[in-house]
């Protein structure tokens, strides 16, 4: 698990997929993110009501799309609906290492467990356990905590990772999709319910 610590600002919206999606297709003109910042801002791309909410919102999803390669940008404007749900899953993963630990140490030891679902008190355990070594977490109201496990849920329904009933949906990648995984970290594979690269990831590992 992750030791340096955890950043938990991940409840400005939830995976942001239409948004990003946007911001993806104006890097791929523009090839840098402070013109894409200053385009978004000054368009209002992403349709805020407030200015405080468009720059919140325009600079939580560049954190997330700087954390992908080149190819894999050029792979996001290409995909289908669903494998560009994947990716930004992956990238949110990248972006917070508290949720890429939830995925592998909860989603993907539950799926690979034959455990196929996840609940909000799997969230609540895991939780726990990671406040003993990352003494940020036990500074978290209460309140902000349920804040956080709403919007990884949310997320994770949104990436077609888990279902309205929390159940865990395997994921089934394509060709293309299964190149993009090829060429990252080994432990990202198991950021998706992929029975067989992840136990592959697990063995290597």
């Amino acid at each position: 698990m992750t030791a340096t610590g955890y950043s938990m600002s991940f409840t400005t919206g939830a995976l942001l997929h239409h948004e990003s999606l946007k911001l993806s297709a104006l890097y791929m003109s523009l090839r840098q993110w402070d013109k894409v910042r200053n385009a978004v801002i000054a368009d209002n791309a992403v349709q805020a009501r407030t200015t405080n909410t468009l720059k919140r919102f325009t600079n939580e999803i560049i954190s997330r799309l700087k954390t992908l390669s080149e190819r894999e940008i050029i792979f996001l404007n290409e995909a289908d609906y669903t494998e560009q749900r994947y990716l930004l899953w992956i990238a949110v993963c990248r972006r917070y290492p508290f949720i890429a630990d939830f995925a592998i140490h909860i989603v993907y030891d539950n799926f690979v467990s034959l455990k196929y679902s996840v609940t909000h008190e799997d969230y609540d355990v895991f939780f726990g356990k990671q406040a003993v070594w990352h003494s940020e977490l036990d500074r978290i109201a209460p309140s902000t905590k349920n804040k956080l496990r709403q919007t990884l849920f949310k997320m994770m329904r949104e990436a077609h990772i888990l279902d309205s009933d929390n159940s865990i949906i395997p994921v089934m990648p394509g060709g293309a999709f299964r190149a993009i995984l090829a060429r990252a970290e080994q432990h990202e594979t198991m950021f998706l319910p992929i029975a067989e690269l992840t136990r592959s990831a697990r063995r290597a590992g």
